[in-house]
């Protein structure tokens, strides 16, 4: 794609890395085929070739963002299967991240809409206001009738009272600043990570740091817990340092970047605190969303001084769990765990960091029956606050997606990421659960609750007409 940015849009280093990212581009078209908004709308500007000619004419007239721009921009779910696509290697992540940052700075929403977001960019990367404001939507659930009606937001409103979980769960004693020691007693564990032919104690596999999180540690503590039960039976030790928080994801991908670096900045230092006292081998993540984004520190602090070294070691050495998992290797299972798991494999994970074959090899080391499900590129609708803030498209994925995953008729479901397990979870009975639940089960530890609901699997239902 030609371009006429002049020298100085591109002494501007943002501007100047989009420049790069639209002149690779060919207009191909090959994008089109894998968008969910184009695979449902049928409007070219709502597909990744229409938005880039979006982009391009807003950065390169160096414009101000339109009405007509933002629709289609943030009818974007940032799915990213445009860049699996692809055969030209169009970074479309780092341009329509540039393209919402540009919005933000640019362009005056209405207040219902600025009043929404800044609420959630208020929340939900904080636990305790989360929390609390989700025992806030339980106690406004009977009102969601009314606040659908709400002009310009009822829509938002009603989701966000839709999504919210009937019970929150419990905090446990993982959910904390510490160290978690590795469990080196077992014979396979010693078999397996023991060098040398020294008849010492078993030293520990490895030091890993774990994302406690934002959202998934309301929403689903229990996934983090058996990330550290896994690790530490596997002969790794686990610490979750003080100072780390969320990883800016949130608000990163609604543009508003000082907040989401200053999210990251913290949680970095955290990280670099531990690299450089007792060291880390990695920093594992378990919600692939966050992974996606800590793996791009490198890219994102590019231009500070201050930051640049210490992100990009950190997205050095940043691994999703399964991924970390794969490479130190599985102990047998000791679980009769014969059971049919559709996995779903997460846009952030498949397309983000490009993660696909290792949570479905380990799940079927670990002796489940593993099922692809059909369209598994498309997304879910999850996306973030995408759910919440496009409703509508965001329902329309999740139909089509539980139909597929239902067509298989699984006993449950299988995912790597909090967002998809949320919005996947509100549109079936099959229990979903994380990949390393299952993990941890089959090597040792407790049943997963979310198996309890297991019913006999209905007639699965058709992929919806308006697909």
């Amino acid at each position: 794609m030609q371009t006429s940015f002049s020298p100085e849009q591109l002494a501007d280093p943002a501007m100047a890395a989009s420049e790069k990212i639209l002149r690779t581009c060919v207009h191909c078209g090959f994008c089109t085929a894998t968008c969910p908004t184009y695979l449902l709308l049928g409007d070219e500007l709502d597909s990744p070739r229409g938005r880039i000619y979006l982009i391009k004419d807003m950065l390169e007239g160096g414009k101000a963002a339109t009405r007509e721009v933002v629709k289609h921009v943030d009818r974007c779910l940032s799915c990213l299967s445009c860049m699996t696509t692809c055969p030209s290697g169009v970074h479309y992540m780092h341009l329509v991240d540039h393209a919402r940052t540009h919005i933000e700075k640019t362009y005056k929403r209405p207040l219902s809409d600025r009043l929404l977001r800044s609420v959630l960019a208020f929340v939900l990367p904080y636990p305790n206001r989360f929390r609390l404001a989700l025992l806030g939507a339980k106690i406004g659930a009977p009102l969601r009738p009314l606040m659908a009606r709400v002009p310009r937001v009822g829509n938002r409103l009603a989701a966000m009272l839709d999504l919210a979980p009937a019970e929150l769960p419990n905090r446990n004693r993982f959910d904390r600043p510490g160290v978690f020691p590795a469990d080196t007693s077992a014979q396979e564990v010693s078999d397996l990570f023991q060098t040398g032919r020294d008849a010492g104690p078993v030293k520990p596999r490895g030091r890993v740091a774990l994302l406690r999180g934002c959202a998934q540690s309301v929403l689903r503590p229990d996934f983090n817990e058996a990330a550290i039960r896994l690790l530490n039976r596997h002969g790794v030790e686990v610490v979750q340092p003080k100072g780390e928080g969320c990883c800016g994801a949130l608000t990163h991908h609604m543009g508003k970047e000082e907040s989401s670096h200053a999210h990251a900045k913290r949680t970095i230092d955290a990280w670099i605190a531990e690299m450089d006292g007792g060291g880390l081998d990695a920093i594992i993540v378990t919600a692939s969303g966050c992974g996606t984004t800590i793996k791009d520190y490198g890219f994102m602090f590019r231009d500070d001084p201050a930051y640049a070294e210490k992100a990009k070691r950190v997205s050095g050495i940043a691994r999703d769990v399964t991924e970390y998992m794969a490479e130190i290797g599985l102990l047998p299972p000791v679980e009769d765990t014969d059971l049919v798991v559709a996995y779903h494999s997460a846009c952030s994970m498949q397309h983000g960091q490009q993660i696909r074959t290792e949570p479905k090899t380990l799940l079927k080391k670990a002796g489940f029956t593993v099922k692809d499900v059909p369209e598994g590129h498309i997304c879910c609708g999850s996306a973030g606050t995408y759910n919440i803030l496009q409703p509508e498209i965001a329902g329309r994925l999740r139909e089509r997606k539980v139909a597929n995953i239902e067509r298989m008729q699984p006993d449950l479901i299988a995912t790597g990421n909090i967002g998809c397990a949320t919005q996947i979870g509100k549109g079936t009975d099959i229990p979903i659960v994380h990949t390393v639940e299952l993990l941890d089960w089959a090597t040792g530890g407790p049943r997963p609750e979310a198996l309890d609901r297991m019913r006999p699997v209905s007639a699965p239902k058709p992929v919806p007409a308006h697909a």
